[in-house]
């Protein structure tokens, strides 16, 4: 009888979590599924991960050198493993399920109480429903390529037990809290009315300056100023690019989770910016260095991926390329000028691009908004929001990261691989194994 009333409180501290309970499962004879969006967000939610595995780690594999490539592939792979698994376990629930503020509750732990009945409304008015399962995977693949973000700061010198370990923490603390203050209908960032459609603040602000947090506390890899630390394969880098530019379109026009005009403005938005950021990135460089280079393009490309992202659903297509052209001239100052002035070695330029870009275009979101978000009555109202939920997130990060990097250290005794190892590289040293044999 003691063990069964020891059950019976556990399980109703599991449901309660911290104020919250096991949530109401909708059945299907009463909730009408759309099928066509149902397919949609499927399909978008492939394509996310695709910017992971493969994109990512392509795009990121073709930019370090030859002797470290296999090991940046690989920390694109654990952090897929990581944090899916994860995902289902915790973050789903610390993410969207209930809570207050600044973190949901323990009420879908493990995706308790989530059943194929299960469903989610998404933004169509009258409202279409998706089952929720779909929801969360599709969210999932967010939070799978956010962390993996970060590693592009501090590729070539950090020691594989290390990235796995930061990793797990930075989700939790990290990535789960942000979710939940931005798009969670009972977080502080989504109840002040602030745009983010696709996770400008969530995604590429949270990562960029982390990524810049991450980079100052490792140091710079060996040579760094002093000597070339040339890509080793730029047709690999773009073929990386490119993925990321086509699952891109899964990553905005899939947020609208609805086969509709909405998801239609996203898409159409997201490659205007980007298509935008790319001709002004080349013409810039060519007139700056005198010639136009395959890398810049690469660059320009992910920078209007990103900027566009929080604000693809709510500005027009002319917004689109103000978005674009203006994120080409915040990154390419960035990597030209601010990197070179402050010496820090960001190694594939995440806060500049997704740091910095993403701040842009969660700024641009408020300045170039044909909808304003909730309660909100005008554009300058929306772009003060904008700003709060900028800086809060420009200061959360780093500095949660700095905190999670120092209990890594003193778990680990060392983040950084030994000087012999970096010379050696990270393939053979975290690995041994070699992506390239004579």
């Amino acid at each position: 009888m003691r063990d069964q009333r020891w059950k019976l409180v556990v399980l109703t501290l599991i449901a309660n979590g911290f104020g919250g309970t096991f949530p109401k499962v909708l059945q299907a004879e009463t909730i009408q599924v759309d099928s066509g969006d149902t397919a949609w967000v499927l399909t978008a939610s492939a394509l996310v991960l695709m910017m992971t595995l493969p994109g990512l780690a392509l795009f990121y594999g073709g930019l370090v050198r030859a002797k470290n490539v296999l090991n940046v592939l690989m920390q694109c792979y654990i952090s897929a493993g990581i944090v899916g698994l994860l995902w289902i376990l915790l973050g789903y629930s610390l993410a969207f399920s209930g809570g207050g503020l600044f973190i949901g509750d323990l009420a879908k732990i493990g995706l308790l109480g989530v059943t194929i009945d299960s469903t989610v409304e998404n933004f169509a008015t009258p409202p279409r429903h998706i089952p929720e399962y779909v929801y969360a995977m599709f969210q999932a693949m967010f939070a799978v390529i956010t962390p993996a973000l970060i590693l592009g700061a501090i590729v070539e010198r950090m020691r594989f037990s290390a990235w796995v370990l930061f990793l797990t923490f930075w989700f939790l603390f990290v990535y789960c809290p942000i979710a939940h203050m931005v798009w969670s209908a009972e977080g502080w960032i989504f109840r002040s009315g602030a745009i983010d459609f696709a996770g400008g603040l969530v995604v590429h602000m949270s990562s960029g300056f982390s990524a810049l947090a991450a980079a100052i506390v490792l140091g710079a890899r060996r040579g760094y100023g002093r000597e070339s630390l040339p890509p080793h394969n730029l047709p690999l880098c773009l073929t990386g690019a490119s993925l990321l530019w086509t699952g891109w379109f899964g990553f905005n026009a899939g947020s609208a989770l609805s086969a509709s005009g909405l998801a239609a403005l996203a898409f159409t938005n997201t490659n205007t910016a980007t298509a935008t950021a790319v001709v002004a990135w080349v013409l810039l460089e060519w007139l700056h260095r005198g010639k136009p280079t395959a890398l810049g393009a690469a660059t320009a490309a992910v920078a209007g991926l990103v900027a566009i992202t929080p604000a693809c659903g709510n500005v027009s297509p002319l917004g689109a390329i103000a978005v674009g052209g203006g994120v080409t001239l915040i990154s390419y100052f960035a990597l030209t000028w601010l990197k070179p002035k402050l010496g820090y070695d960001d190694s594939l330029d995440v806060f500049g691009v997704h740091g910095l870009g993403g701040a842009w275009g969660a700024l641009a979101s408020g300045i170039f908004a044909s909808s304003l978000g909730s309660g909100i009555e005008s554009h300058w109202q929306q772009i003060g929001v904008q700003m709060r939920g900028i800086v809060f997130v420009a200061v959360f990060a780093p500095v949660m990261t700095l905190i999670l990097l120092g209990i890594a250290r003193l778990i680990l005794g060392s983040l950084r691989v030994a000087d012999e190892e970096e010379v050696e590289g990270l393939d053979f040293s975290q690995h041994g194994e070699s992506a390239y044999t004579v």
